[in-house]
This record gives structure tokens, C-alpha cells and sequence, in this order.
């Protein structure tokens, strides 16, 4: 178990915005930065990180926290293993405890899987440079690719030996069960009992996550074997998704970032190559066609990518495809294709570092001009083919989401196929009318499916919405000026010369987070609101503890429900960054205008709705009384009208002080 101490470092060192930034693209956006949420499809930023509260919030998703919770949430990391990550990152010597029995019990099954998963990494690699079949088979192989020593390593490649059941012999040695060799794909158990290694006699491409996880592998055999698959990937796993990984991610996201542009290949060796060769902000689909998934993965990164296709006519069509959907996130594509014979791997072989650059600057067409090119080859002088193709290209625009870009790639359009831009404008508003429709058919009937309940809902919302917002604030107030003294007003009943008792204006200074505690308290008022409630206990004691609110610190004890909460009532002003109100020439009030206000209105409004939410009760049950309990009823009625009265006056003179 890792040691408090190490846990209290991390925190101390560990940048929010330097951890979030290795996986997502952030720009600056005043004290704060933002981007596109790495949870959801979005186009508009609503994922913010602020380095001064250490702390991020996704909007869209509704996700926040530390940095620690980051990477629980996009990582998948378990508690322990985000730590380690940062501390690696950070250069921090861990110090462990005795971990309990209980402890390594509890170590869930997708742990065990990539435990497995870098267990396999590590034994194909160390079988490629130590045994002698893996030197004379795969080292000899790598290095006729032309990959160096340091490539090999930076890659993790590996090698696995023909027997049989050589890599899972060992693994059972060492003590990993069956079970997880089996759910990762490294092993296949017969009907007969005997298993044998998935991926015997193969070089070895280990799959990376963004962070750096071994989720699977890639094999290729080396043999003529016909009937063999040349490239075999891991199976569907708990913690490889084919159509959510990109080769290469991990070694290229900086890159990306800095480049502001992803190059995208098909295969390991391309990615390996260009990557040895300088080009390094470069991934593969690793030979599957390209999927929404993977290409949110690279506009989290960047909005530009440039598609790499060989010399190979044949496959350009269909590998063409892919383009419309990486139109629909929204993002800019360029297509470069290589001569004849060459793809990028051979390519980058055969040139140095500034010839490459020069070739992919100079070769890398826009979208339109390409498919244009290519289609019009294709077609030749067959008008039937030309009309074909126009429209073809004219389905590609309809997929952009910005009406400007469609615009300028309708004029580009008509001027490559000499056809007039009212003709394709009009192809392509029956084109985007079509696709409204369909979302419009789609969206009548999710309303449809959720007409029932939708009355209820509205109930339910009136109802519990004032309370829900009155104890949110008070969280909010607790959070974000907790150990702040501010002034207060109190009204005392002092009798004046005469004798008559009358109000009297006292100002008091308290901490915030004793004079809520106290107002409650007096007033026996408890939240309503379960979350709200278990966090107002926990930070009551946590101030009763600390003399200064410290968010990491505080976060460290969260479960990951409460972060998500927490983390967004610390984000309210970022979150209204995100609508520019200044623009709009909205502006927006700050509670920190006066603190002690903002406290007192928010505790007696919730104590008047919770009042006269009593009253309704009782007038309600009015008539339902016995003829002799009406008198008392009414009695009780009176007074807590007084009692509201007096609390309506109480708010107003605390507004006419502060104006």
C-alpha cells in the first residue's frame, strides 16, 4: 500500500493542468483553460481546467475532480494506480506499507488483466533480444525493417516463441491465473482441457493506451502459411476496444498537440517508421476501417488530420470512405498519397528527415481536391460517372457541421467540376433537409417514448427545485468562503427608555462556516438533499479540523459521486466563462461583493420556504381536524405567518443595508 506521505506529495506536486493536457488539447481562457470533453461528442469547448483551484470540470458530461480523478475516469485507473502514474511522472520515490490480505483480495479483475497484459509485453521483449529464437527469428526481422535498438525499445516490440504454449507455461509459473491469460486473448483453452499461445511464432506489437497502459497486442507471422492470418490482433477484452485504440497514441500525442496536426496510416510498421524517421505525431487504425471513436480519440489532440494513403489505386477508394466521418466531427482533412510501390513505411526508408517533411508539405492535397482528382479519373468522360461523382462529393460537404466551410467547399467544388454553384447548392440543401428530417423523426420519437412521465418529472421538479437550489447554495457558500470572516447583521430585542421593547441592529463578525452551522443549528433545520447533506457533515468537520480550506486535500477524501458535485459548485464562475456574457454585454454579479448578504438571505429564504411549506401542510389538513384541535390549528397557523412576516422584513432590511 502506498504510504500517506507519498499520496500528500503527489498531491502537492501533480499539475491539473500539465496531466490533463498530455491527454486533451487546452487553450487559455483567461486564468483557466478549456477544451473539448474527452467524456462526450461535442463540438463547443465545455471542459475546463483550473490551475488555480487544481481542479477540472466537464460540463457536458457532468463529470470533475482532481487530478487523481482524472485519471480514474479517462485512464480507468484504480485509486492506487493513478498515484503511481503521477509519482512516475513527477519522478516521486514511492514508499509502500504492508499491504493487508485484504487488500490484495480486493485487486479488481480488469487489474489483473493489464497486470497480465504487461506481463506479456515484458516477456515477448526479453524473449526477442535474450533467447536465440527470437534473435535469429524477430530481432533479424525488426532489423531488416530498418528499425533501430532504440526504436525497438521505444515500441516495446517482442517476439513469441513457436511452441506451443511457451508464453502461457510461463505465465502459470510465475503465478497468473488462467482465467485473466484467457479473458486478454494471450491464451486459448481447447474443449480437451489443453491450452496453447494465441499468438506462437509471431513479432509482437504491443497496443497502448493515451496513457501509456499495455491494453493488447498485434502479431504478425513471419512463415508462408497460407491458411495463418499475416497480422492477428488481442480479441474484444475488458480493456481493449479495436474500434477505440489507435496505434501509437501514447509516443504521439505531444507531437499531435504541438504539431496541431495527426498524421494517420494503417499500419504498425508505418507508424514505427515515420515515427524512427522525425514524423512522430502519427497513429495507425491498425488495419481496421476508421471509427468515430478514434477520431474523437485525435480531436481531443488536434482539429487537423492528414489521412497518408499508399500508391495502391485499388485500396484508395474504399480506405476514402473514412473521410466523411472524420467531416462529421467537425475536423479538417488533407489527403497525401505516395508514388506507386511505396507506402509510408518503404517512403520514409528511403528518405532523409527534411525530404520527408518537404514531400508530406507539398503532396498534402486538401479533401475536395483529392476525392475531386480521384473521382474524375475514375469517371473520365462518362457523363452518367460525372454526375455520379458530383454528387459523390457533394454527400462528402453535407457531412460538415460549419455552414462557412460548406460554403467554401461548395464554390471550390463547382470550380474543379466546372458546374455551376446554384446547381450544387441545391443538391446539397435537399441533401441537409434530408438528414434535418431524419434527426426530426428521431427526435419525435425519443419525446414520444418520454411523453408518460414527462407531467410527473415536472411535478416532482417544482417541488423539490427551491429546496434543492437553497441547499446547493449553502454547499456552494461552505466551499467557497467556508473559512472567510465576514460580517453579519443581527436584530436584538432591546427595551428602550420608555420600556417598550424594540429591534436593535448588531454587526458581528464570524467565520462563514460557523455562522451556517450556528443558523442551522438554532433553527433545527437539516438538508434535505442526501448528497448535500453528507457533504455539509463532512465540511463542518473538515473546518472544525483545518484552520484553511485546501481543495486537493479536501477532494483526497471524496467518493468519486461527491467530487463530481463539489468540483462543479467550484467551477460556477469558469462555467460562465463558457457563455461570454461580457460579450453579450451580460453581466454577471459576484457573490464575493459581499459575502455576509449572500449567506444570511440564502439561510433565511430556505428557513421561509420550509416555514411556509408548513403552513400549506397544515391549512391542508385544516378541515381534516377535530372540532376541538381547529382552535389550537389556527392558533399555530397564526403564528408562523408572524413568523414568515417577520422573516420577509428580515431579508428586505438586510438588501436596504447593502445597497
Amino acid at each position: 500500500m502506498i504510504s500517506r506521505e507519498t499520496i500528500d506529495k503527489v498531491f502537492e506536486t501533480a499539475r491539473v493542468e500539465e496531466v490533463i493536457g498530455d491527454f486533451v488539447q487546452l487553450k487559455r481562457a483567461g486564468s483557466n483553460y478549456k477544451g473539448l470533453s474527452p467524456f462526450s461528442d461535442e463540438r463547443s469547448p465545455s471542459f475546463m481546467v483550473s490551475p488555480v483551484k487544481q481542479i477540472w470540470k466537464d460540463f457536458s458530461s457532468g463529470k470533475g475532480g482532481s487530478v487523481v480523478t482524472f485519471l480514474m475516469e479517462h485512464e480507468h485507473f484504480t485509486y492506487p494506480e493513478a498515484i503511481r502514474f503521477l509519482a512516475n511522472k513527477y519522478n516521486i520515490e514511492i514508499e509502500e506499507t504492508e499491504t493487508s490480505q485484504e487488500d490484495k483480495i480486493e485487486a479488481n479483475e480488469k487489474e489483473s488483466m493489464y497486470l497480465v497484459s504487461e506481463f506479456a509485453k515484458t516477456y515477448f521483449q526479453e524473449t526477442l533480444l535474450n533467447s536465440e529464437e527470437g534473435k535469429a527469428i524477430g530481432l533479424t526481422y525488426f532489423k531488416e525493417r530498418g528499425f533501430t535498438n532504440e526504436t525497438i525499445a521505444k515500441f516495446g516490440l517482442g517476439y513469441s516463441p513457436e511452441t506451443w504454449d511457451a508464453f502461457s507455461k510461463e505465465a502459470l509459473s510465475k503465478g497468473y491465473q488462467l482465467e485473466f491469460l484467457e479473458k486478454v486473448g494471450l491464451t486459448i483453452t481447447r474443449e480437451d482441457g489443453k491450452h496453447f499461445d494465441r499468438f506462437k511464432g509471431r513479432v509482437m506489437f504491443p497496443i497502448q493506451s493515451l496513457s501509456g497502459r499495455n491494453l493488447g497486442f498485434g502479431g504478425r507471422i513471419l512463415t508462408n502459411d497460407k491458411k495463418a492470418a499475416k497480422y492477428l490482433n488481442s480479441p474484444e477484452s475488458e480493456i481493449y476496444h479495436k474500434s477505440k485504440v489507435l496505434y501509437g497514441i501514447f509516443h504521439a500525442k505531444q507531437a499531435i498537440a504541438k504539431q496541431n496536426n495527426c498524421y494517420l496510416v494503417e499500419g504498425y510498421t508505418d507508424v514505427i517508421q515515420l515515427h524512427q524517421a522525425g514524423i512522430e505525431n502519427v497513429v495507425a487504425s491498425s488495419g481496421t476501417a476508421l471509427t468515430p471513436d478514434q477520431i474523437r480519440l485525435i480531436n481531443r489532440l488536434t482539429k487537423n488530420i492528414t489521412v497518408l494513403f499508399d500508391g495502391d489505386a485499388a485500396g484508395l477508394r474504399a480506405s476514402i470512405r473514412g473521410i466523411d466521418l472524420i467531416l462529421e466531427e467537425g475536423m479538417n482533412v488533407k489527403v497525401c498519397t505516395f508514388p506507386d510501390g511505396d507506402d509510408p513505411d518503404s517512403f520514409a526508408r528511403k528518405n532523409s528527415y527534411d525530404d520527408l517533411v518537404f514531400y508530406l508539405e507539398n503532396n498534402s492535397k486538401d479533401f475536395i481536391q483529392f476525392k475531386a482528382s480521384l473521382l474524375m479519373n475514375e469517371a473520365q468522360n462518362d457523363p452518367i460517372k460525372k454526375a455520379d461523382l458530383i454528387r459523390d462529393m457533394v454527400v462528402s460537404i453535407s457531412k460538415i457541421p460549419d455552414r462557412i466551410k460548406r460554403e467554401v467547399y461548395i464554390q471550390e467544388c463547382a470550380r474543379i467540376m466546372d458546374i455551376s454553384e446554384q446547381v450544387l447548392q441545391n443538391t446539397l440543401a435537399q441533401l441537409v433537409q434530408k438528414d434535418i428530417s431524419e434527426a426530426g423523426k428521431k427526435l419525435k420519437q425519443e419525446q414520444k417514448a418520454f411523453e408518460v412521465v414527462k407531467d410527473d418529472i415536472q411535478v416532482s421538479r417544482d417541488r423539490v427545485d427551491i429546496v434543492y437550489e437553497l441547499e446547493r447554495k449553502i454547499i456552494e457558500m461552505l466551499l467557497l468562503y467556508g473559512s472567510l470572516v465576514a460580517d453579519f447583521e443581527d436584530y436584538i430585542l432591546k427595551a428602550n427608555e420608555e420600556g417598550v421593547m424594540i429591534e436593535e441592529k448588531e454587526i458581528k463578525s464570524s467565520k462563514v462556516f460557523e455562522r451556517i452551522y450556528l443558523s442551522l443549528h438554532e433553527d433545527e433545520v437539516e438538508l434535505a438533499n442526501p448528497m448535500f447533506k453528507e457533504i455539509y457533515n463532512d465540511l463542518i468537520a473538515y473546518y472544525n479540523q483545518n484552520e484553511n480550506f485546501n481543495i486537493e486535500h479536501y477532494l483526497m477524501q471524496l467518493s468519486p459521486e461527491h467530487s463530481e458535485m463539489v468540483t462543479d459548485i467550484l467551477m460556477l464562475e469558469e462555467k460562465e466563462l463558457l457563455h461570454n456574457w461580457e460579450t453579450k454585454q451580460i453581466y454577471v454579479k459576484k457573490k464575493t461583493e459581499n459575502v455576509g448578504q449572500y449567506v444570511s438571505e440564502t439561510i433565511i429564504s430556505l428557513r421561509e420556504y420550509l416555514i411556509n411549506k408548513l403552513i400549506m401542510d397544515m391549512m391542508n389538513n385544516f378541515n381534516k381536524g377535530e372540532e376541538n384541535d381547529l382552535e389550537e390549528l389556527k392558533s399555530t397557523i397564526n403564528d408562523y405567518n408572524k413568523l414568515k412576516v417577520s422573516l420577509t422584513n428580515k431579508i428586505g432590511r438586510i438588501r436596504s443595508t447593502y445597497l
